[in-house]
């Protein structure tokens, strides 16, 4: 009997096939599925066209970067705590590694997961020019806690509020115009 702890050799794939492999499977192309329909219904409002630079915050494995990619975008940058290669980098959501006003679009689907959720807006609202949009995709809620989000945004103009499927589950999406409001 093998224990866990056995030293056998496994067998190392290297990178491009082990994405080919991941990216092929039933659960990532149906997450690729939902985040494409999702980013699909924002370029429909006008807030994603190819050419916008766009950032994907605490981006997992990159499902979120990969369907940017897929419905158009050409210039799309994804941050998590950890390196996905090639999709997502290695940065920390609450300090990121970007100039101000950098970008004209910021996304993240986990701002109930971040330590410091006022942090992670503050970058977003940093990195975002003037004109630009934020948007949040939060498990689904009513108003008060809309509220609560949206005072978390200090420099931003709450825009749109939908509930949507996003990876199978029901999520409240709000959307924020940055306004460079003084605080």
């Amino acid at each position: 009997m093998a224990s866990t702890c056995d030293s056998s050799p496994r067998k190392h794939l290297p990178l491009p096939k082990k994405n080919a492999r991941l990216w092929s499977s039933k659960a990532w192309t149906s997450r690729l599925s939902s985040f494409s329909s999702y980013f699909l219904r924002l370029r429909d409002l006008g807030l994603l066209r190819n050419h916008t630079k766009a950032l994907c915050l605490s981006a997992g494995a990159g499902h979120a970067p990969m369907a940017m990619a897929q419905i158009g975008l050409s210039d799309v940058t994804a941050v998590e705590l950890v390196d996905s290669l090639p999709l997502v980098r290695r940065a920390d959501p609450h300090n990121l590694p970007f100039f101000d006003g950098a970008f004209d679009f910021a996304f993240t689907a986990h701002l109930d997961d971040a330590l410091f959720p006022w942090r992670v807006v503050e970058e977003m609202e940093r990195t975002v020019r003037r004109g630009g949009f934020c948007v949040v995709a939060v498990d689904e809620c009513g108003g008060g806690d809309v509220r609560e989000i949206a005072r978390l945004f200090l420099k931003s103009k709450l825009v749109d509020v939908a509930n949507v499927t996003l990876e199978g589950s029901k999520k409240t999406s709000i959307l924020f115009k940055v306004q460079d409001f003084k605080t």
